[in-house]
């Protein structure tokens, strides 16, 4: 769903001293950062606004090295120009580095705002760097808090340099703490997501996942290789055995000091809180997240899509995905109809998200999407899309399909209940008055009924729309609903301030004096990522 995106990725490889793994080329040491490249563009899919490393360099004089930009990881890297991307990798060459890839939710689209966010100083403890994956939902509360301080400042509207001072912080004065004490104290002060990837100049590392797992973590050690990256596909296209890639367990982090690995757990965890949407929409469809096939969750929305349709399918009813994370669930469910599904939206896929230049969303639709009338003329349309935010890209393609396509019927299916929340933990989800559905669901306890879906699909331009039962949810991914964050689908978040919010939110969003939906009048999702 083009209304939809998601924060960012993180990635990390240290080759411990010791046997070099195959896995680096050339069997030096040197060579292990030179996979982060590889890595970020496995996870490309979780941020393409901005992408960067941090490499350590034991035998420099400047220990850690920097790159990062704006723009997609073969952009910032020059991947497809090999006489600019050999002398970039050799500059950054050393035996650990980690990296990010950004997609923003406000703030500027420049270089300062491109992770990792490195800190120098000439103490190498206190020089380091790190990238940031999730969104701290306190944010203004420790934004404030640091701002009290008569002498600081901060020069970004972004939860990253919020983090990055709580790290200097811990790191400050005469204090020489373990890694694992910096995390435990930083548990203590955050509330939200955060997957972090930390290095600093002595080669100290750590990856952690925050005491819920709100985002996914998954890391390997092969052959004195360490190996972490937002998803899985990414590991196990750098040729790690699928059975040798492991999740990070929610509250723990792998940590290497003075050349030694191990995994500890920072904070007790009050149990996991894993997003649903990393399944049904953001991961890589080939990622296993915390056990859970990414695919296999699709293919059984598909199906639960199907048990619910009450349509009457015949020679002309056929099945289109809107390309491309929908396609799983919209073969899935064709086949339990006995229909086929076909291909009857093309995505051009040299057009990034929506906000490209353009006049209106139609304009952008018609650049992304080409309906094919050959496929739909005079066809009933069962059109599956994974969810429906805003509604303005759904309203732009169903006009599209049926003038341009020449459909005779169009029936949108929505492989996910219906958003009537937004997110504090890392998705750019629109405010409360933004969201498509909860002006229906007013007056209606939040029941969703055939009236309600059939005067939506209305206003959509569309014959009819079904959302998946919320139930199906839990059952598709295959973990108990308890273990799910389905915040944005529920209004009930996992943690203190992310319940705090949403009812300023629900406040905001019918005062007179603000019909907006925002908070401190300012996007609900306050980090840049």
């Amino acid at each position: 769903m083009a209304d939809l995106f998601h924060e960012c990725g993180i990635a990390a490889v240290y080759q411990l001293p010791g046997e070099i793994s195959p896995l680096v080329s050339g069997g030096k040491s040197e060579n292990a950062a030179r996979m982060i490249p590889r890595l970020l563009i496995e996870i490309q899919n979780r941020g393409q606004l901005a992408a960067g490393m941090t490499s350590y360099r034991p035998d420099k004089d400047q220990l850690l090295e920097t790159h990062k930009d704006v723009g997609s990881v073969s952009e910032v890297f020059h991947i497809s120009r090999q006489l600019e991307f050999e002398p970039l990798m050799e500059s950054l060459s050393g035996p650990a580095a980690i990296g990010h890839v950004r997609y923003a939710t406000c703030g500027r689209d420049d270089r300062n705002y491109a992770q990792p966010f490195e800190r120098s100083h000439i103490e190498k403890t206190k020089w380091f760097s790190f990238a940031f994956n999730g969104q701290l939902s306190n944010y203004r509360e420790l934004r404030d808090e640091i701002l009290s301080r008569r002498n600081f400042h901060l020069s970004r509207d972004t939860d990253t340099e919020i983090l990055m001072h709580l790290i200097c912080e811990q790191l400050s004065g005469d204090r020489q703490p373990r890694l694992h004490q910096v995390l435990s104290a930083l548990a203590q002060q955050l509330d939200g997501a955060y997957n972090i990837a930390f290095l600093n100049s002595r080669g100290d590392m750590f990856v952690a996942r925050d005491p819920l797992g709100l985002r996914p973590l998954c890391y390997s050690i092969e052959d004195n290789l360490f190996l972490a990256a937002s998803e899985s596909v990414a590991l196990a296209n750098l040729g790690v055995p699928r059975d040798r890639i492991y999740n990070l367990e929610p509250g723990h982090a792998i940590i290497i000091e003075d050349g030694r690995l191990r995994k500890v757990a920072f904070a007790e965890s009050p149990g996991s809180a894993h997003c649903f949407f990393e399944w049904i929409y953001f991961a890589n469809v080939a990622s296993v997240l915390d056990e859970r096939s990414v695919y296999l969750t699709r293919k059984r929305l598909g199906e639960a899509l199907a048990h619910q349709e009450t349509l009457t399918c015949d020679d002309q009813t056929i099945v289109v995905p809107v390309p491309d994370t929908a396609k799983a669930a919209a073969d899935s469910m064709a086949f339990e109809l006995k229909v086929p599904s076909l291909e009857g939206l093309i995505r051009n896929r040299y057009v990034g998200r929506t906000f490209i230049d353009g006049a209106n969303r139609a304009d952008k639709v018609r650049m992304k999407y080409t309906p094919l009338p050959e496929v739909l003329r005079g066809k009933r349309v069962l059109l599956v899309e994974d969810t429906i935010v805003r509604s303005t890209t759904m309203k732009a393609l169903i006009s599209q399909i049926r003038e341009r396509g020449e459909a005779k019927e169009i029936h949108v299916r929505v492989a996910c209940p219906p958003i009537i929340a937004p997110c504090f933990y890392g998705i750019d989800m629109s405010t409360v008055t933004e969201l498509f559905a909860p002006k229906y669901l007013d007056g209606h306890s939040g029941r969703l009924t055939p009236e309600i879906e059939a005067r939506m699909a209305s206003d959509l331009g569309a014959d009819s729309l079904r959302f998946l039962d919320p139930e199906a949810i839990a059952h598709s991914v295959g973990l108990p609903a308890e273990r799910l964050c389905q915040g944005c689908i529920t209004g009930d978040y996992p943690t203190p301030t992310g319940q705090r919010l949403y009812q300023l939110a629900l406040e905001k969003s019918v005062s007179p004096s603000n019909g907006s939906g925002r908070i401190f009048d300012e996007p609900l999702s306050l980090a840049v990522k």
